[in-house]
Order: structure tokens, then C-alpha cells, then sequence
């Protein structure tokens, strides 16, 4: 009990403070968005999600306890669970909104991508820090290797956020495992010139409709422009301070933002009319604390294993967090990426709250008696 009591005393109360506001401040949006619905189940939406963030909770606090080194005898039999039930969806998948990326028993249901990318982290994180001695091309194939087949699998069931994710979070692991910066600049020149092949032969049509209504939102207004359109309203309408919680605002209680998005993909539209520009950079503050705070985990970590899982945790979080306001104001193009901690959807709160437990055990179990250790280049 006491050796529990002492990790407990060590937590990075920072880390755990800006987690549960981020959780609570989602289950507010989230109550904002959808208590006028008239659809009972949606107006819950709020209740499952409080519900699914004590769990989460829960899962934080009993894995920020144990010491991470779990990782590298867990991260091949997670990798291939998440690469199971990637197939398993093709026989019990369910289809929301034309994407079969749902698997649902009774009243549960997850997104096997959103597993399938922390067994993807993990497995990265174990070939940069236990292959280091191995050239960094083959480092790379090796890489290219594991993640390859879960992103094709992703794709093919219409997830086009859920595979794209992939290439930031793993592209930040590479650069802080010490893969020249030669290497990732080709990579990065290799994926520009696909772009071209990639849109005329890998996107569906409503996918290729969503990149060309971002160029130009005129295209399209009443069709693939609404959500963007609506956005973009909803938050210039919220001014500097926003027109208040549970204000009869315009976009969202009249229904203008669509209830099946309000309170998810476009959760920032939302927290934009009824608090306004203050309470978006508040926002957006917050998540900076969030990843600043990771990285500082990671630089204090003990061994290259904890701070490349700490680093991927950072680009999974800031690569979400860019896609979905970069979406909302139009900046990108939607991809359905949710807000982590905000946006309603159980199954990634958990995930986010397990990973965060796990930055929470590289910072409990980091040695005192030496200085903290950079990622070996």
C-alpha cells in the first residue's frame, strides 16, 4: 500500500490538472450542444460521456502506477490486436455515416483505429529505442513496415482522418528517435508528390468533395460546404466573449450546425459561439499546457522507451487537436478527427486517458539520481 501512496505523491499534478479540466470542460461543451436536441439519446450524449470519462479516469490512475516498461513485452500482442479487429470490422463492423469503423456488443461499441494507433505508437517506440544500433533506413523500413498495413485497412473503410493521424504522430517519433533529418525530408518530398495519385485513385468522391470545398467553400454551400460554412458562422457570431452557456444562439440550438457533428467533429464551433474568442484561445492554452507538459515528461524520462511513448502521445493530441479546429475554421480540410478530451466519443477518451496514464508512470518512475536523458540520436 505505501509503495502505491509514495508513486501517487510523485504525480505530475500538472499533467493531471489539465487532463480532468480539459474532460470536464468537454462534458460541459458536450451538454451545450446537445440539450436541446430532441432526440433523448443525443441529449445524453453528456451523461455517456461523463460516464466513460470516470472510467477513463480510473484506467489513468491504475496505469500511471505501473511501471511502463510493460511496453516492450506488450506492444507486439497489442499491435496485433488492433490489427484483429481492423479485420474483425469487415465481418461486425457497423457503418455510421458511410465509414464501417464501429464494432458494437450490446451497449458498448469502440473504433478499432483508435486502438490500433497507440498498439502503433507503442511498436514504434520499441523499434527507435531497442533498434537503435540498426542503420536508420532500416529503422525506417522497419517502421514503414508495421504502420503500413493498419493505415491501408483504415482507409479502405472510409476512416480517411483515422489513417492520416498516422503520418504527423510517427513522423514527430522519427525525429525525436534520432532518424536523420535527410531522411524525414524525403519522406516528406516522397508524400507531397503523391498527393496528386493519392486524390485521383485513393479518395472516394465525397472525400475529393471535402478537399475542394476547402479550397473553396463557394463550391458547394448547401451540400458538402454546410458543416464548414455553418462553422464558420457559429463561431464569428460568438465575437470576443460569446453570446453565453446556453445561450439562444443561431448555429448550433437552431440547428444550423448538424446534431450529429455538433457535439463531436465540430464541438469547437460550439465552445466558439457560446464563449467566444476568449474562451477558444483559453482553449487552445490549455492544450499547449497539455503538450508542453508531455514533452517535459519526456525530456525527464529515464530511457528512450518512455520519452519516444511521451512524444508520440504529444503528436497524437496536437496532430488531432490541428486537424479538428484547422476544420472548423477552415483552415483544413474535415477529416472527422475529434477534440481529444472534448468531443463526445468514449472509446478515444479512454485511449487519451490511457496513454496520459502512462506519461503519468514514465514521470512517477524517472530516476532521481541522474540527469534527465535526452533520446539518443
Amino acid at each position: 500500500m505505501f509503495p502505491y501512496l509514495r508513486k501517487i505523491l510523485r504525480f505530475n499534478w500538472v499533467l493531471l490538472a489539465l487532463m480532468v479540466g480539459l474532460a470536464a470542460f468537454g462534458v460541459t461543451a458536450i451538454y451545450a450542444a446537445t440539450y436541446m436536441r430532441d432526440n433523448p439519446a443525443l441529449a445524453a450524449s453528456y451523461n455517456r460521456q461523463m460516464t466513460w470519462c470516470f472510467i477513463g479516469f480510473g484506467i489513468f490512475v491504475v496505469v500511471s502506477l505501473i511501471d511502463y516498461k510493460w511496453i516492450r513485452w506488450g506492444a507486439i500482442p497489442m499491435y496485433l490486436m488492433g490489427i484483429g479487429a481492423l479485420i474483425a470490422l469487415k465481418f461486425v463492423g457497423k457503418k455510421v455515416y458511410g465509414a464501417q469503423s464501429w464494432i458494437r456488443y450490446g451497449g458498448f461499441s469502440f473504433q478499432p483505429s483508435q486502438l490500433a494507433v497507440l498498439a502503433g505508437i507503442l511498436v514504434v517506440a520499441f523499434i527507435l529505442s531497442d533498434l537503435k544500433k540498426l542503420h536508420p533506413a532500416l529503422r525506417m523500413l522497419i517502421i514503414a513496415a508495421v504502420c503500413t498495413p493498419p493505415m491501408l485497412m483504415i482507409m479502405l473503410q472510409r476512416e480517411l482522418g483515422g489513417a492520416l493521424v498516422w503520418v504527423p504522430t510517427v513522423f514527430f517519433m522519427m525525429f525525436a528517435g534520432g532518424i536523420p533529418i535527410r531522411y524525414l525530408l524525403s519522406i516528406l518530398i516522397f508524400a507531397v508528390a503523391c498527393m496528386p495519385l493519392a486524390f485521383n485513385f485513393l479518395l472516394k468522391p465525397y472525400q475529393r468533395d471535402r478537399i475542394l470545398v476547402f479550397l473553396d467553400n463557394n463550391i458547394d454551400p448547401l451540400g458538402a460546404g454546410w458543416q464548414v460554412n455553418q462553422s464558420l458562422i457559429a463561431i464569428g457570431s460568438g465575437g470576443w466573449s460569446g453570446k453565453g452557456f446556453l445561450a439562444q444562439g443561431t448555429q448550433n440550438e437552431l440547428g444550423f450546425l448538424p446534431a450529429t457533428a455538433a457535439h463531436n467533429d465540430f464541438i469547437f464551433a460550439v465552445i466558439g459561439e457560446e464563449f467566444g474568442f476568449i474562451g477558444c484561445a483559453a482553449l487552445i492554452a490549455t492544450f499547449v499546457l497539455l503538450l508542453l507538459s508531455i514533452l517535459l515528461v519526456a525530456y525527464n524520462s529515464r530511457d528512450d522507451l518512455g520519452s519516444l511513448f511521451c512524444v508520440g502521445t504529444a503528436g497524437l493530441i496536437f496532430t488531432h487537436m490541428v486537424m479538428n479546429v484547422g476544420m472548423t475554421v477552415s483552415v483544413l480540410p474535415v477529416t472527422g478527427l475529434p477534440l481529444p478530451l472534448v468531443s463526445y466519443g468514449g472509446t478515444f477518451a479512454v485511449l487519451i486517458m490511457f496513454m496520459l496514464g502512462v506519461v503519468q508512470s514514465v514521470w512517477i518512475h524517472r530516476k532521481k539520481d541522474t540527469p534527465p536523458r535526452r533520446t539518443a540520436a
